[in-house]
């Protein structure tokens, strides 16, 4: 893959007054949507970009969602339109959308608002590669194996907490979870067990350190709120936490190179109410083993900037790789 994947990312005029929404970012990524801007980071120092668009494998639109969202000449109302310009501009300028049908185009968002950005952009829905966080079999518009879940993750200072406190033998507490009480699956979750002795379901902040909760405890729930895909999935990884996945018809990060199964339980919200004894039946040595995948898995969910091997930049670009056959048919 890295000796033969070729990207050839849509240049930009640096004196177009919107350059600021295609560019990669200058400094380190922050916040919740940094996952967007790190990929672009690491995309344009690495080996994959060509200046040669007819050697490219596939096509980077880089437009920001993210940026464009928050720039206050095109904001929430406006990001639609934005991004119609954008591929009415790639489709005028250069002739590669047209020859493809833009099958093998792409562009990468871990923000909310991606879900309906390319409304106005039937083709991009229907035939590019959309790379986004909101990535839910629910969703009208994003289509399972063509696009590919991104994983929503906050930039992390320093590497992963020591061995001693990740193993599984230290954590008494059953299971955790703090968050906004902002879903009917929320509200049901808190309903049920928020005043448990072993599941803990806090609403909002935690008194202590978010990071003691994932630490301390075996399973850490990832629970559907206004959207399938939190962060929670990668802190529970980065601290040693066996993810409990509580979000209907979410298309796991990764789910076509990793198997799940193996370092996470997926637990329909229905089941909410049978959320402990389900827990409970894991043995032991059952529980050990899934406690080990996600100590290995771990690194597939963790940003850097240049990327590192085998890191959620490598990961994403093995998404593209996987899906080189379909495209190449599709341009015969």
């Amino acid at each position: 893959m890295r000796r033969k994947v070729k990207i050839f990312v849509y240049p930009h005029d640096m004196n177009d007054p919107y350059s600021n929404i295609y560019r990669a970012w200058e400094t380190v990524p922050t916040g919740n949507y940094a996952s967007e801007a790190y990929f672009k980071q690491a995309l344009m120092k690495s080996s994959f970009v060509t200046p040669d668009a007819a050697e490219a494998d596939f096509f980077f639109m880089p437009v920001s969602i993210t940026r464009a969202r928050i720039d206050k000449r095109v904001g929430t109302e406006g990001v639609k339109q934005f991004c119609q310009k954008h591929v009415t501009a790639v489709r005028k300028d250069w002739s590669y959308w047209n020859r493809s049908g833009g099958v093998d185009h792409f562009y990468l968002s871990c923000h909310s608002i991606a879900r309906t950005a390319m409304e106005l952009v039937p083709e991009v829905r229907h035939n590019a590669i959309q790379l986004v966080c909101p990535s839910s079999y629910h969703l009208h518009y994003y289509i399972t194996h063509k696009d590919a879940s991104v994983p929503q993750i906050w930039p992390r200072d320093g590497n992963t907490p020591e061995a001693f406190r990740s193993r599984g033998n230290c954590r008494k507490r059953l299971a955790f979870f703090a968050g906004a009480i902002n879903s009917p699956i929320r509200l049901q979750l808190h309903k049920e067990w928020g005043n448990d002795d072993e599941i803990f379901v806090h609403k909002g902040k935690v008194t202590f350190p978010y990071s003691e909760g994932l630490l301390t405890s075996k399973f850490c729930l990832h629970v559907k709120g206004y959207e399938v895909n939190t962060a929670r999935l990668g802190d529970a990884m980065f601290y040693g936490c066996v993810p409990v996945v509580i979000a209907d018809y979410y298309d796991l990060p990764f789910a076509d190179i990793l198997d799940w199964s193996k370092f996470a339980v997926v637990i329909p919200h229905l089941n909410i109410p049978l959320l402990k004894k389900t827990l409970k039946q894991i043995t032991p040595a059952q529980y050990a083993r899934m406690h080990q995948y996600v100590l290995q898995v771990r690194k597939h969910f963790q940003w850097h900037s240049p990327a590192m091997e085998f890191d959620a930049f490598y990961m994403v670009m093995y998404e593209l790789w996987i899906r080189r056959h379909t495209v190449r048919n599709s341009l015969q």
